[in-house]
């Protein structure tokens, strides 16, 4: 892999100035990571938008289908899916107004990296947003 993350004190200023987080792969189930994570994220004042089509409703705000289905600007669209999958939700990134594509900790893709890098984006790959957010506080 040859993607470069943003320095430490980047992801901080994008965390402090981002406050609308959709997540892709956002479970229902309360023990799973992407739902722990979600849930410690808005604790701590983000706007979660939970993106499934398997489930109706996340931390008791109702989930759409994609991240197309939403309106207004997102700041960050945080994955929750295997690698495979990686490169579709940034060729769906690119077609919304979204500010960075970040896939949580062992989530990478040279494909997906490559392009939303070449059309200018945001990328943060193989992060914790949760372990982020508390070392940048």
């Amino acid at each position: 892999m040859t993607f470069s993350n943003p320095s430490r004190d980047e992801i901080g200023a994008i965390l402090k100035k981002s406050k609308r987080i959709a997540v892709i792969g956002l479970s229902d189930d309360p023990s799973t990571s992407s739902y722990m994570i979600s849930e410690a994220m808005q604790r701590e004042g983000y706007e979660i938008i939970p993106v499934n089509p398997n489930v109706k409703e996340v931390l008791g705000i109702q989930a759409v289908d994609s991240i197309k289905e939403i309106e207004g600007h997102i700041d960050i669209v945080n994955i929750f899916r295997r690698p495979q999958y990686l490169l579709g939700h940034a060729e769906e990134f690119l077609e919304i107004d979204a500010d960075v594509y970040w896939t949580q900790l062992g989530l990478e893709s040279e494909e997906a990296y490559e392009l939303l890098r070449n059309s200018g984006k945001s990328v943060i790959m193989n992060r914790c947003i949760k372990v982020e957010h508390a070392l940048t506080k």
